[in-house]
Protein backbone atom coordinates (compact mmCIF):
# COMPACT_ATOMS: atom_id res chain seq x y z
CA UNK A 1 0.00 0.00 0.00
CA UNK A 2 1.50 3.25 -1.47
CA UNK A 3 3.41 5.53 1.06
CA UNK A 4 3.07 2.70 4.03
CA UNK A 5 7.18 2.82 4.58
CA UNK A 6 7.63 7.14 4.82
CA UNK A 7 4.09 7.26 7.28
CA UNK A 8 5.65 4.57 9.53
CA UNK A 9 8.99 6.20 9.62
CA UNK A 10 7.18 9.22 10.20
CA UNK A 11 5.45 8.30 13.21
CA UNK A 12 8.36 6.55 14.69
CA UNK A 13 10.71 9.45 14.65
CA UNK A 14 7.68 11.98 16.12
CA UNK A 15 6.76 9.71 18.59
CA UNK A 16 9.37 7.26 19.49
CA UNK A 17 8.71 3.30 19.66
CA UNK A 18 10.73 2.39 22.75
CA UNK A 19 8.85 -0.29 24.58
CA UNK A 20 11.91 -0.14 27.17
CA UNK A 21 10.75 3.11 28.90
CA UNK A 22 7.42 1.75 30.13
CA UNK A 23 6.81 0.49 33.51
CA UNK A 24 5.62 -3.08 34.09
CA UNK A 25 3.15 -4.55 34.31
CA UNK A 26 -0.29 -2.61 33.59
CA UNK A 27 0.82 0.14 31.23
CA UNK A 28 1.04 0.74 27.42
CA UNK A 29 3.53 1.27 25.01
CA UNK A 30 3.92 4.39 23.05
CA UNK A 31 0.35 4.44 20.33
CA UNK A 32 -0.03 6.83 17.56
CA UNK A 33 -2.38 7.29 14.57
CA UNK A 34 -2.59 8.76 11.64
CA UNK A 35 -5.65 9.14 8.79
CA UNK A 36 -6.16 10.34 5.70
CA UNK A 37 -2.91 8.68 4.40
CA UNK A 38 -3.65 7.17 0.89
CA UNK A 39 -5.54 8.62 -2.11
CA UNK A 40 -7.18 5.46 -3.25
CA UNK A 41 -8.79 4.09 -0.30
CA UNK A 42 -12.48 6.05 0.76
CA UNK A 43 -10.76 6.29 4.57
CA UNK A 44 -7.06 5.21 5.30
CA UNK A 45 -4.88 5.31 8.94
CA UNK A 46 -1.67 4.25 10.19
CA UNK A 47 -1.95 2.43 13.87
CA UNK A 48 1.21 2.06 15.74
CA UNK A 49 1.50 0.06 18.80
CA UNK A 50 5.36 0.03 19.87
CA UNK A 51 6.76 -1.40 17.20
CA UNK A 52 4.00 -3.04 15.97
CA UNK A 53 2.46 -1.36 12.78
CA UNK A 54 -0.34 -1.82 10.80
CA UNK A 55 -1.66 -0.13 7.65
CA UNK A 56 -5.38 0.11 6.92
CA UNK A 57 -7.55 1.27 3.67
CA UNK A 58 -11.55 1.31 3.54
CA UNK A 59 -13.04 0.68 0.35
CA UNK A 60 -16.79 1.42 0.11
CA UNK A 61 -19.70 1.42 0.58
CA UNK A 62 -19.49 0.38 -3.19
CA UNK A 63 -21.00 -2.20 -5.17
CA UNK A 64 -20.98 -5.23 -4.57
CA UNK A 65 -21.22 -8.68 -6.81
CA UNK A 66 -24.55 -10.34 -6.96
CA UNK A 67 -23.12 -13.22 -5.13
CA UNK A 68 -22.23 -11.98 -2.47
CA UNK A 69 -25.14 -9.52 -2.00
CA UNK A 70 -26.79 -8.67 0.76
CA UNK A 71 -30.50 -7.09 0.75
CA UNK A 72 -31.00 -6.06 4.09
CA UNK A 73 -27.38 -4.92 5.22
CA UNK A 74 -23.98 -3.89 3.45
CA UNK A 75 -21.74 -6.58 2.95
CA UNK A 76 -18.11 -6.49 4.89
CA UNK A 77 -15.25 -7.84 4.23
CA UNK A 78 -11.99 -7.72 5.35
CA UNK A 79 -8.17 -8.76 4.08
CA UNK A 80 -5.39 -9.11 6.12
CA UNK A 81 -1.57 -9.06 4.25
CA UNK A 82 1.15 -10.44 6.36
CA UNK A 83 4.40 -7.88 6.08
CA UNK A 84 5.87 -10.82 3.95
CA UNK A 85 4.21 -13.79 1.59
CA UNK A 86 0.81 -14.98 1.17
CA UNK A 87 -2.11 -14.66 4.07
CA UNK A 88 -2.15 -18.06 6.00
CA UNK A 89 -4.18 -19.45 8.51
CA UNK A 90 -3.21 -17.04 11.25
CA UNK A 91 -4.44 -14.21 9.11
CA UNK A 92 -7.64 -15.89 7.91
CA UNK A 93 -8.49 -16.35 11.67
CA UNK A 94 -7.54 -12.81 12.41
CA UNK A 95 -9.56 -11.57 9.38
CA UNK A 96 -12.86 -13.91 10.65
CA UNK A 97 -12.81 -12.19 14.45
CA UNK A 98 -12.34 -8.54 12.72
CA UNK A 99 -14.79 -8.65 10.04
CA UNK A 100 -17.50 -10.03 13.06
CA UNK A 101 -16.18 -7.08 15.13
CA UNK A 102 -16.37 -4.49 12.68
CA UNK A 103 -20.17 -5.71 11.80
CA UNK A 104 -21.17 -5.51 15.12
CA UNK A 105 -21.06 -1.60 15.52
CA UNK A 106 -21.32 -0.93 11.60
CA UNK A 107 -24.86 0.31 10.21
CA UNK A 108 -24.59 -2.04 7.45
CA UNK A 109 -28.90 -1.51 6.97
CA UNK A 110 -28.18 1.94 5.77
CA UNK A 111 -26.30 0.88 2.83
CA UNK A 112 -28.06 -2.34 1.82
CA UNK A 113 -26.91 -3.99 -1.34
CA UNK A 114 -23.42 -2.98 -1.04
CA UNK A 115 -19.70 -3.49 -0.16
CA UNK A 116 -17.49 -1.93 2.62
CA UNK A 117 -13.84 -3.49 2.04
CA UNK A 118 -11.28 -3.03 4.61
CA UNK A 119 -7.89 -4.04 3.47
CA UNK A 120 -4.92 -4.06 6.67
CA UNK A 121 -1.27 -4.27 6.25
CA UNK A 122 0.88 -5.39 8.26
CA UNK A 123 3.90 -3.15 8.17
CA UNK A 124 6.01 -4.76 11.58
CA UNK A 125 4.51 -7.01 13.87
CA UNK A 126 6.68 -6.53 17.40
CA UNK A 127 3.65 -8.23 19.62
CA UNK A 128 -0.48 -7.56 20.12
CA UNK A 129 -1.18 -7.53 16.61
CA UNK A 130 -4.54 -8.48 16.15
CA UNK A 131 -5.15 -5.33 18.92
CA UNK A 132 -3.59 -3.05 16.81
CA UNK A 133 -5.58 -4.48 13.29
CA UNK A 134 -8.56 -4.26 14.91
CA UNK A 135 -7.31 0.10 16.15
CA UNK A 136 -6.26 0.43 12.79
CA UNK A 137 -9.64 -0.46 11.59
CA UNK A 138 -11.07 1.19 13.59
CA UNK A 139 -9.72 4.47 12.60
CA UNK A 140 -9.97 3.87 8.85
CA UNK A 141 -13.43 3.11 9.21
CA UNK A 142 -13.76 6.92 10.88
CA UNK A 143 -11.89 8.41 7.80
CA UNK A 144 -14.27 6.93 5.24
CA UNK A 145 -17.31 7.96 7.28
CA UNK A 146 -18.95 4.93 7.31
CA UNK A 147 -21.04 5.34 9.64
CA UNK A 148 -20.97 3.27 13.22
CA UNK A 149 -22.79 2.80 16.53
CA UNK A 150 -20.51 3.16 18.43
CA UNK A 151 -16.29 3.16 17.75
CA UNK A 152 -14.11 0.01 19.26
CA UNK A 153 -10.64 -0.56 20.48
CA UNK A 154 -8.77 -3.75 20.90
CA UNK A 155 -6.29 -4.79 24.36
CA UNK A 156 -4.48 -7.60 24.25
CA UNK A 157 -3.39 -8.72 27.69
CA UNK A 158 -0.61 -11.57 28.72
CA UNK A 159 -0.43 -13.56 31.88
CA UNK A 160 3.17 -14.63 32.32
CA UNK A 161 4.65 -17.52 33.86
CA UNK A 162 3.72 -16.34 37.27
CA UNK A 163 0.53 -15.11 37.17
CA UNK A 164 1.15 -11.79 36.34
CA UNK A 165 -0.70 -9.84 33.90
CA UNK A 166 0.78 -7.48 31.03
CA UNK A 167 -1.10 -5.24 28.88
CA UNK A 168 -0.03 -4.29 25.61
CA UNK A 169 2.80 -7.09 25.32
CA UNK A 170 5.65 -7.49 23.16
CA UNK A 171 6.13 -9.96 20.59
CA UNK A 172 8.57 -11.41 23.17
CA UNK A 173 6.45 -11.45 26.22
CA UNK A 174 3.43 -13.09 24.23
CA UNK A 175 6.13 -16.17 23.53
CA UNK A 176 7.13 -16.59 27.02
CA UNK A 177 3.45 -16.32 28.60
CA UNK A 178 1.59 -18.62 29.60
CA UNK A 179 -1.22 -17.18 27.92
CA UNK A 180 -2.38 -14.11 25.56
CA UNK A 181 -5.84 -12.61 25.64
CA UNK A 182 -7.37 -9.87 22.99
CA UNK A 183 -10.60 -8.06 23.47
CA UNK A 184 -12.71 -5.68 21.17
CA UNK A 185 -14.55 -3.58 23.55
CA UNK A 186 -16.67 -0.29 22.33
CA UNK A 187 -17.11 3.07 23.20
CA UNK A 188 -20.53 3.76 24.81
CA UNK A 189 -21.52 0.83 26.79
CA UNK A 190 -18.52 -0.66 26.83
CA UNK A 191 -19.63 -4.30 25.76
CA UNK A 192 -17.43 -7.03 24.68
CA UNK A 193 -17.36 -7.46 20.98
CA UNK A 194 -15.09 -10.06 20.67
CA UNK A 195 -12.59 -12.54 22.66
CA UNK A 196 -9.98 -14.43 21.71
CA UNK A 197 -7.44 -16.53 23.95
CA UNK A 198 -4.76 -18.86 23.09
CA UNK A 199 -2.40 -20.71 25.95
CA UNK A 200 -3.53 -22.06 29.78
CA UNK A 201 -4.80 -19.97 32.96
CA UNK A 202 -7.14 -20.38 35.59
CA UNK A 203 -10.32 -19.52 37.24
CA UNK A 204 -9.13 -16.73 39.73
CA UNK A 205 -7.03 -15.22 36.86
CA UNK A 206 -9.47 -14.47 34.52
CA UNK A 207 -9.02 -10.46 33.30
CA UNK A 208 -12.73 -10.35 34.45
CA UNK A 209 -13.98 -12.43 36.84
CA UNK A 210 -17.28 -12.37 38.79
CA UNK A 211 -20.87 -11.59 37.18
CA UNK A 212 -19.81 -9.30 34.49
CA UNK A 213 -17.50 -11.37 32.90
CA UNK A 214 -20.05 -14.05 33.10
CA UNK A 215 -22.42 -11.56 31.71
CA UNK A 216 -20.43 -11.35 28.44
CA UNK A 217 -19.89 -14.65 28.18
CA UNK A 218 -15.78 -14.22 27.71
CA UNK A 219 -15.38 -17.08 30.18
CA UNK A 220 -18.27 -19.88 31.03
CA UNK A 221 -18.26 -21.64 34.30
CA UNK A 222 -15.19 -23.23 35.02
CA UNK A 223 -14.34 -26.78 33.47
CA UNK A 224 -14.87 -30.03 35.77
CA UNK A 225 -11.23 -31.14 34.88
CA UNK A 226 -8.84 -29.20 36.90
CA UNK A 227 -6.58 -28.31 34.16
CA UNK A 228 -7.72 -25.30 34.02
CA UNK A 229 -8.65 -22.89 30.81
CA UNK A 230 -7.29 -23.23 27.66
CA UNK A 231 -7.25 -20.98 24.88
CA UNK A 232 -10.44 -20.19 22.33
CA UNK A 233 -12.22 -17.57 20.11
CA UNK A 234 -15.55 -16.12 20.56
CA UNK A 235 -17.41 -13.03 18.99
CA UNK A 236 -20.75 -11.61 19.85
Amino acid sequence: MEGSTQTDAKIRTDYGTDSSSRGPGCSLRHFACEQNLLSRPDGSASFLQGDTSVLAGVYGPAEVKVSKEIFNKATLEVILRPKIGLPGVAEKSRERLIRNTCEAVVLGALHPRTSITIVLQVISDAGSLLACCLNAACMALVDAGVPMQALFCGVTCALDTDGTLMLDPTAKQEKEARAVLTFALDSVEQKLLMSTTKGLFSDAERPWSGEEGDAFGIFPSPPASPGGWRGGGLSR
